[in-house]
């Protein structure tokens, strides 16, 4: 992983919180029976998102206050989704955290030497805006960088 040089302690990377863990599964609505049947968890927000060429749902635990989990499924063979579960199968698929200003966290990351997925941040879960680090310098986590909206 990349290391932070003495000169970019300026640039601060400012992680709120975790914000969900997402899973990819093949069957959004399968997966949402086997979630609140299994473990209680119930369904916050759910949307197609056609860029990101997926079906998603927010689950939560509890009061609903702390992170969550985001069930992904594809909506197309081409989708990012559905290559993951081609390639590795259901399961964990990244890890997120909310930021303040994704554009400031994006710039202290590339600062740092970290790769990012997107030049300028896309659309994401109900209206926030994202990016991602390349899981290749984050330990070979997918890590998401969430603005809500």
């Amino acid at each position: 992983m990349p290391t932070e040089p003495d000169n970019l302690t300026s640039l601060n990377v400012d992680l709120l919180r975790i914000d969900h863990v997402g899973i990819a599964v093949s069957d959004l609505d399968e997966a949402l029976k086997f979630y609140a049947d299994t473990f209680g968890m119930h369904c916050v927000h759910e949307e197609t998102n056609e860029d990101q060429g997926v079906r998603e749902a927010m689950l939560a635990v509890g009061d609903g206050t702390g992170p969550r989990l985001q069930l992904l499924a594809p909506l197309r063979p081409d989708s990012a989704i559905a290559k993951f579960l081609d390639r590795s199968g259901p399961g964990l698929q990244q890890l997120a955290y909310t930021v303040a200003d994704v554009e400031a966290t994006t710039a202290a990351l590339k600062a740092r030497g970290l790769r990012v997925l997107y030049d300028t941040p896309r659309r994401g879960t109900a209206g926030s805006r994202i990016n991602f680090v390349h899981p290749k310098d984050a330990g070979g986590v997918l890590v998401e960088l969430v603005e809500p909206a």
